[in-house]
């Protein structure tokens, strides 16, 4: 076996053993920065004195007794469309007002911050969260770490990869159509898309109002179990905020004896996909099976109708945002991500309400299936990390009907319920793929069991890319 770097639960055992300190694991966080960001497009601004300052905090908080709990001391990374009072939050844009958010941490990173967490700094992102890179603005490409000639996926690009690549345990990303689950499925980590409202957005620069969430990213679903514990919960500043917590959970165990499971296959095996997703995802299913999980195969209703809806209100709701800037500093938004907010331009208020009305059957139908099951499992995208030359079209532009076109993650945005993306193996050419456990509204806690029982009896979380492999964040 080659060694592992800490995930957040090992970090928080050797941090109360006495075998490492927060100062140790947050200077061997810098010392992978310094030799891999460059290379791999991890940052776009590093805490690095501030770290080092909450480390021996941290370290001094634990040697007296003061326990905060299992983000006590640990690195955590957060993107860059989240405010963090230690530096600017730029959306990897030149439109964006530097002064937005100064000197105040989002709600998500106070809270971070209360539970001994260090911040190390802000990560890569696509602009304002939408789009693909664009080589011709003065901004890191973030790359995939088993391949660099591949894409690290988006929008929350940068903690995805680092994470993979071991530069940190764990970090926080956001998704209105596939932000977190998509770099998380490229990059093989785990990557969770919470219920809509359990964690606040408050300090995030918005896409979609009503499609996007924020969420935790780590290298196994127990960690995104500890950072969600921490961030989420009602808070006064959120409309969208909902008056729930959420609950631990419960012991490790890898039976799910009386779990049900839907799995889900049509709309999921588009021609073009990876030659080995068929396997691996059957082998994933069986693996729940043989923890105890009983398995049928369902439908996920009104599949193109959902999708719809979340890019519809994605674009319109983008345009709200962003229509200002745009009719003054076209030139300044990346191609990509112009072209897609501009979109919202050619949607009638009519058809923003019709998706809105077609949302509410399709939560209702949705419900209605997680009476039959507890899980819903389904690939995360039909493809591997596609490369980095063949995200755009001819015009610049996402090219929706190449690699875009293979991802399977936006139907849930519409529909508001909690995902977890969990890798799954590799593909025929050796790159990571992903499963995605979704689940009823507020059943963040169940899937995240489902995830971490799936992980006990399998290995793909712990593996790292190969030029990794020697390298430990410890």
């Amino acid at each position: 076996m080659h060694p592992e770097p800490y995930s957040v639960t090992d970090a928080a055992r050797a941090l109360r053993a006495g075998e490492t300190t927060s100062a140790e694991l947050v200077e061997s966080a810098i010392s992978m920065a310094d030799r891999h960001d460059a290379a791999l497009g991890v940052y776009l601004t590093r805490f690095d004195d501030q770290a080092r300052r909450w480390a021996r905090r941290a370290d001094d908080e634990l040697a007296r007794g003061l326990d905060k709990g299992p983000l006590h001391g640990i690195p955590i990374a957060v993107k860059d469309v989240i405010a963090v009072a230690d530096g600017p939050t730029t959306a990897q844009s030149l439109v964006h007002d530097p002064d937005w958010g100064a000197g105040r941490d989002a709600p998500v990173v106070a809270r971070l911050r209360r539970a001994g967490a260090v911040i190390t700094g802000k990560t890569t992102t696509m602009e304002f969260g939408c789009g693909i890179p664009d080589a011709a603005k003065p901004f890191p490409v973030p790359r995939n770490p088993w391949d660099p000639n591949r894409w690290a996926g988006g929008s929350s690009s940068g903690t995805a990869n680092g994470v993979a690549a071991g530069l940190f345990p764990a970090g926080l990303g956001s998704d209105a159509a596939g932000s977190i689950r998509m770099p998380a499925a490229f990059c093989g980590i785990t990557g969770l898309m919470p219920t809509f409202g359990l964690v606040p957005r408050s300090g995030c620069v918005p896409l979609g109002y009503t499609v996007g969430r924020v969420g935790p990213m780590a290298r196994t679903a127990r960690d995104c179990a500890a950072l969600l514990a921490v961030i989420a919960g009602e808070h006064p500043a959120d409309p969208d905020s909902a008056g729930t917590r959420f609950h631990p959970v419960p012991p490790a165990t890898d039976d799910l004896t009386g779990l049900r499971v839907g799995v889900v296959r049509a709309e999921h095996f588009p021609a073009g996909s990876d030659p080995g997703l068929a396997g691996a995802f059957d082998q994933a299913v069986g693996v729940l099976a043989a923890a105890g999980a009983s398995v049928e195969e369902v439908t996920l209703p009104y599949w193109r109708e959902a999708i719809t809806v979340t890019m519809v209100s994605a674009y319109c709701e983008g345009l709200a945002y962003h229509r200002g800037d745009l009719s003054e500093r076209w030139d300044d938004y990346f191609a990509a991500s112009r072209g897609l907010l501009a979109r919202g331009a050619l949607i009638s208020g009519a058809d923003y309400v019709q998706a809105q009305r077609v949302r509410k059957v399709a939560q209702v139908a949705i419900a209605r299936l997680f009476e039959r099951v507890d899980v819903v499992a389904c690939p995360t995208a039909a493809i591997g990390a596609p490369a980095l030359d063949q995200l755009a079209n001819e015009a610049g532009h996402q090219d929706d009907e190449g690699s875009f076109g293979m991802i399977r993650t936006p139907y849930w945005n519409a529909l508001g319920n909690p995902v977890l993306a969990v890798p799954i193996g590799p593909g025929a050419a050796g790159l990571p793929l992903s499963m995605q456990l979704a689940g009823p509204a507020f059943g963040d806690a169940t899937i995240l069991r489902a995830g971490e029982a799936y992980q006990l009896r399998t290995g793909w979380h712990r593996d790292l890319p190969p030029a990794f492999r020697t390298e430990v964040v410890r």
